[in-house]
């Protein structure tokens, strides 16, 4: 267990964390019962506070903690993760200032608002909305997995560390709800800023310490096994697809589009997009966190006291507690630990507002603003309890195996939101087809890929090499989405009067 040179500023700095989440409600001041101040903070934020924001909403902690982990025990594979954030950015260059620019416009406060008003079609507004809700429960459990890691690297050899462990994740919860619910994203941009400065210094200081202590990378390097450092010929598809459909995929989770739409301006948005690449050279060095670690003996010997399969997850936060000074360690696990709070509450929230606008007032138009902001309040609260508690009560695997699931079935949006503000020829029937067989296909594949087992991959053997399943599932949908409405426009024309 860490001494109290570690606790200290861990504590220290959580108590400040939590002050910051509710101040939120009286920074920028607005009517925090209306939706759109609530979950939006009134569309006020510019360059900086959004950078920081989106920043925290998609470098999360268990991107810290899974992408090191990856590399950890499968190698150069898992490096795909640098060069498809890489890719995201110039994806977000093109699609979101668009999207802004419709919200603000037409009001919009989801992806689905945008597609139902597109459209026309509440039937397809409501399966985006039961997609995204879908998609976006293991990304929130996927957190937690990795707020936990920092838990019990910290209370490694207590006793009853996993009751301390879970008591200290259900105070956390309810912290982060409370502020959430009276702060909305205000609080959440705030711990933003305060969460990234620590990740920040978190990776400045390990990537200069502890190659010097171990001697630099080349000794790192010289402890892994050599196919871990080149990708072999067979994996290239692979590696291709994974930045690819990641790179599609990323902004058309909820969260992503929450955060967006909090800006103050297109330019500002393009700006604070611009800036974030900064983040996937943090990415690249936190992934290389997975081979330093081999070079450091003593967190090696720690890791070795746990199975095999939970051993990546505890890569990062043992190497920062066993190569750097006390005081610090309780900082940068911190940073780690409240990097899960942070996207936790965005996500949360915006499952919340595609349950509220997209569902509940669909089936009560005559819901009022106040009834509508009360309801997004409470059910946000409850998708974070729901998230908590399936963490709880199944191994962290399988919410590792559902988020391989739910990148898949967010990928499938693409064509109605990305293409749906660009071609006006797309028609609503053969976007629902395609949505709904891109889905059913990701999912059978997925299934096939693991042997209708627990899932472990996400990749599929075709002819061409393994691929990632969202890329193909994605090329199964666009060709109905664009195919079947090619056909219907034809129809069309040759059913008008001539």
């Amino acid at each position: 267990m860490i001494g109290l040179d570690s606790l200290i500023p861990f504590v220290g700095l959580f108590v400040l964390f939590i002050l910051l989440g509710f101040y939120g409600k009286y920074w920028r001041r607005g009517d925090l019962n209306q939706i759109h101040e609530w979950s939006l903070a009134g569309r006020k934020l510019g360059t900086t506070l959004v950078f920081f924001l989106i920043g925290a909403d998609l470098y999360t902690a268990y991107t810290f903690v899974a992408i090191p982990s990856g590399v950890f025990a499968k190698g150069s594979l898992y490096f795909f993760a640098v060069p498809y954030v890489m890719l995201t950015f110039a994806v977000a260059l093109v699609t979101m200032p668009r999207l802004w620019s419709l919200s603000r416009e037409k009001g919009y406060i989801t992806a689905s608002d945008f597609v139902k008003d597109r459209f026309g079609s509440l039937a397809l507004a409501i399966m985006i909305a039961i997609t995204g809700i879908v998609a976006e429960l293991p990304y929130i459990a996927l957190q937690i997995v990795g707020m936990q890691s920092v838990l019990t690297v910290m209370l490694a050899g207590s006793s009853n560390a996993q009751t301390i462990g879970e008591v200290s994740l259900l105070i956390s919860f309810v912290i982060l709800a409370a502020f959430t619910f009276t702060s909305g994203l205000r609080g959440a941009a705030l711990t933003a800023i305060f969460k990234d400065i620590l990740i920040w210094i978190t990776v400045i200081a390990v990537i200069v310490v502890v190659p010097i202590s171990v001697g630099g990378f080349g000794n790192a390097f010289k402890e892994i096994k050599p196919n871990y450092v080149t990708l072999s010929d067979s994996l290239v598809p692979a590696y291709a697809t994974l930045v690819l459909g990641s790179a599609l995929a990323l902004y058309l989770y909820p969260h992503a589009v929450n955060g967006v739409l909090s800006a103050q301006s297109a330019q500002k948005l393009r700006a604070s997009t611009g800036l974030l690449p900064l983040y996937g050279i943090g990415l690249a060095i936190m992934a290389l966190m997975g081979v330093l670690v081999y070079a450091v003996p003593s967190a090696m010997n720690f890791l070795s006291g746990f199975p095999e399969s939970s051993r990546g997850i505890l890569v990062v936060p043992s190497l920062i507690l066993y190569s750097m000074p006390g005081w610090f360690s309780g900082i940068a696990l911190l940073g780690i630990f409240v990097g899960g709070l942070v996207p936790a509450a965005i996500m949360a929230m915006a499952q919340a507002n595609l349950l509220t606008r997209n569902i509940i007032k669909e089936i009560k138009p005559n819901l009022t603003p106040r009834s509508e902001i009360r309801i997004t309040k409470i059910s946000s609260t409850v998708f974070k309890f729901v998230a908590l508690g399936f963490v709880f009560t199944v191994p962290a695997t399988y919410a590792i195996s559902l988020q391989l699931l739910g990148g898949i079935l967010i990928a499938q949006i693409l064509p109605s939101v990305f293409f749906g503000m660009y071609v006006k020829s797309l028609r609503k029937e053969p976007l629902i087809a395609g949505l709904l067989i891109g889905i059913a296909l990701g999912i059978y594949m997925v299934e096939s890929a693991n042997n209708f087992g627990p899932l472990s991959s996400s990749l599929f053997n075709t002819m061409f090499g393994s691929l990632y399943i969202a890329v193909i599932a994605l090329s199964v949908n666009l060709a109905i989405s664009f195919g079947g409405s090619a056909i219907l426009n034809i129809k069309h024309l040759e059913d008008l009067p001539k």
